[in-house]
């Protein structure tokens, strides 16, 4: 067994300081990895780093967190129903999210496929939900406010981002019975309903889910707001759209708390499987 924490990849996003580039990560992610005994890893967003991501072997856990929009070439298969001039409006809207950071996604991308081949654990948070879909081959909308106008208008409209109410803009969604999401809010939930109230900063969602995910949380426009894989250690691969709510409340310390459990008994595993080979070995000599 190893003494020390296990090891969590974090890959940073970039914004612009005294017109220089800066590379952050948002410290509540730290400061829940840290609190449930595991060791938080930045990997920078820079160019060349997705070729070189052996050097932060050992990996033990990847959490895929909040940054602009991925770029539309990665999962889309069809033309855009929105016309040009939707998207550039949707541009103008938007413009603090929809700057394309093609480093990140390609580094994002890369872990989130790593996590998949090895299954090593995985948290997705926001944009991260988004990678995991794109990287197992789902899609998402470019804008839901407006390709959910066009494809279903008969749906009730949600607001899903609203600048004005950064941290304070909420809207509800229903969970799906005997998933991580319902037994963690089992106790806070609308009996009847099985609605909650969430935080909400995205205008981007998944369109069409993955074949190996399956739904743990819908708006009442249809969107899926929470996703997970019931094939893996249950919630050891979780992923949410709606971020702030989750990480701010009992919950989100609840879907850390699970996920860095899982991170360390898959250290645990490593280390033993490894401790197998050397006494093999060893024998063999």
């Amino acid at each position: 067994m190893a003494d020390f924490p296990p090891r969590v990849l974090i890959v940073s996003r970039r914004t612009v300081r005294k017109n220089k580039f800066v590379d952050f990560v948002g410290e509540y992610h730290l400061d829940l990895i840290v609190k449930y005994a595991a060791l938080p890893v930045i990997v920078p967003r820079v160019s060349g780093v997705d070729n070189l991501l052996h050097s932060f072997e050992p990996i033990h856990g990847v959490l895929l967190c909040e940054g602009e929009d991925i770029e539309p070439s990665l999962y889309e298969t069809e033309p855009s129903i929105l016309s040009p001039q939707e998207l550039e409006e949707t541009k103008k809207t938007h413009a603090d999210d929809t700057a394309i950071d093609k480093e990140k996604d390609s580094i994002d991308l890369k872990l989130a496929k790593l996590c998949l081949e090895r299954n090593i654990p995985y948290l997705g948070i926001c944009r991260g939900s988004q990678i995991l879909n794109v990287a197992c081959g789902g899609t998402l909308y470019q804008d839901i406010g407006k390709e959910l106008s066009q494809t279903s208008p008969e749906v009730d409209t949600v607001t899903h981002i609203n600048y004005e109410n950064y941290d304070g803009h909420r809207h509800v969604i229903k969970l799906v019975e005997d998933t991580p999401l319902h037994h963690w809010f089992e106790e806070s939930m609308d009996k009847e309903t099985m609605e909650i109230s969430v935080n909400s900063y995205h205008h981007q969602g998944v369109k069409k889910l993955a074949r190996r995910f399956v739904p743990m949380a819908f708006t009442p426009d249809g969107l899926i707001e929470g996703f997970y894989d019931p094939e893996a250690y249950n919630p050891r691969k979780v992923s949410f759209e709606s971020v702030y709510s989750f990480i701010l409340s009992e919950c989100g310390a609840t879907a850390y708390k699970e996920f860095v459990r899982a991170v360390i008994a898959y250290q645990k595993k490593l280390y033993s499987t490894w401790d197998l080979k050397t006494s093999s070995i060893k024998k063999w000599r």
